[in-house]
């Protein structure tokens, strides 16, 4: 009965946050309450359980980096690299779109996605604004980007870190596997945008004109500031890279670079602190609740067993529904969660694999399917969450279903994509 209650919260909650007919942070709040209230939650362990609460590491790194990215802003390079890109471009909307595109899925594999969403989200608004064009598309584009670009290491999206932790997998380990699909399904993705956003490519020449004529060099406001600000950033990219050797979570490297970045640039707090995007913060944190809801009373673990029981030794059948299983799931349940809730159940699942290589490619076919569920929706990752929490800031809200509509129809290539790979290379050449 528990179960059955929390499902229909969990359904309701997520059709106002689809719907948008009430606030998405309102909503979320609203029946994260309803789930604590009816004990559908653990209780106050929900802010202290790492399965069934609020995952602090995210939303701490998610603060980290918007202070970050606050003091970053305050310098000028973001205008100063939307004005080099528009000059680089030519203000040709598709090479720009493909420009931004290739920033933002080359580095998400080193920070992390949520991270690139933060210092891409603000300079294409500042590229769309100078060039008189929608910003919503590159926007959209972008975050698409920085999820397929993230699956490819451990580090460059959180599902990967959880699953890397779980599986005993190292970071050239998803390197080896995961970055060969993910450069092929990027590809394809970028040729897809032209035809995904053909009627959003507008040409402005007086607006191009302009561009052309500014100097980027005059938008640094505070070089000293800058400088120092990079190499703080340089740091923190390193934590994260060695954040297996140092023993220290992700969270704790962008908190200690928030504060050292404070510090060094002697920027000031209120208005750094102003820029964090706290509805966002609040946000997760409602919708972690209402998974822990699900998670408390058993749904995703009975839905993840009846997978399990119905493959039984069939290998592929098991890779295929994790993968396909993973995408859709991973789509509305938000694969940070959902990926840590999965995790046990797939290890078991390769518990019972007599081959390691076949229970391998199992663990592969999860995370390319929570990595790419990611698409899915508006709300089925951080970093979809993230940019579009800075767009609506800055006066380009991005609805949940302008993006959903274009995130289904790429979750659906990737991953169909991401099946052939699987079966080819695990079941047909291995």
């Amino acid at each position: 009965m528990s179960a059955t209650v929390a499902l229909g919260i969990f359904v309701v909650g997520f059709y106002y946050i689809a719907t948008e007919k009430v606030d998405k942070v309102k909503a979320a709040l609203v029946a994260a309450g309803a789930m604590t209230v009816l004990g559908l939650t653990p209780g106050a362990a929900v802010f202290f359980s790492e399965h069934e609460g609020i995952d602090w590491n995210v939303i701490f790194l998610l603060l980290g980096m918007m202070i970050i990215v606050g003091i970053i802003k305050q310098t000028g390079l973001f205008d100063f690299l939307a004005i080099w890109a528009a000059k680089r471009s030519r203000g040709e909307p598709y090479r720009l779109m493909v420009m931004l595109m290739a920033i933002t899925a080359v580095a998400s594999p080193l920070l992390d996605n949520v991270t690139i969403v933060m210092l891409v989200a603000p300079v294409t608004v500042v590229i769309c604004s100078r060039l008189a064009i929608p910003a919503q598309p590159y926007l959209i584009a972008e975050i698409l980007a920085s999820n397929i670009g993230g699956a490819a290491t451990l580090i460059g999206d959180p599902p990967n870190i959880i699953i890397g932790s779980r599986a005993g997998l190292s970071f050239n380990d998803f390197l080896v596997h995961m970055a060969p699909i993910v450069v092929v399904i990027f590809g394809v993705f970028v040729l897809l945008t032209k035809v995904m956003f053909r009627k959003s490519f507008q040409y402005h020449p007086d607006k191009v004109a302009e561009v052309m004529a500014l100097q980027e060099r005059r938008a640094i406001t505070d070089p000293r500031m800058l400088v120092r600000s990079l190499v703080v950033l340089a740091g923190v990219v390193a934590g994260f890279a060695l954040h297996t050797v140092l023993h220290l979570e992700p969270s704790i490297v962008a908190l200690v670079g928030a504060g050292v970045m404070l510090l060094v640039t002697r920027a000031d707090t209120g208005d750094t602190l102003r820029e964090v995007e706290w509805p966002t913060l609040v946000f997760f944190m409602g919708l972690f609740v209402m998974v822990a809801g699900l998670v408390h009373t058993g749904v995703i673990a009975t839905i993840g067993e009846f997978v399990i029981d119905a493959v039984g030794d069939d290998y592929l059948g098991a890779a295929t529904a994790l993968l396909f299983g993973s995408a859709v799931l991973g789509a509305f349940f938000d694969n940070i969660p959902y990926a840590a809730t999965m995790a046990p159940i797939v290890e078991g699942l390769v518990a019972q694999v007599p081959d390691p290589d076949t229970g391998q490619a199992l663990w592969w076919a999860f995370a390319l399917g929570a990595d790419f569920g990611g698409n899915g929706t508006a709300v089925a990752a951080s970093a979809n969450v993230v940019a579009i929490g800075i767009a609506a800031r800055m006066g380009h809200p991005i609805s949940f279903w302008q993006f959903t509509r274009y995130g289904i129809m790429v979750t659906v290539l990737s991953t169909a994509m991401a099946w052939v790979y699987v079966w080819l290379r695990y079941f047909v050449w291995a």
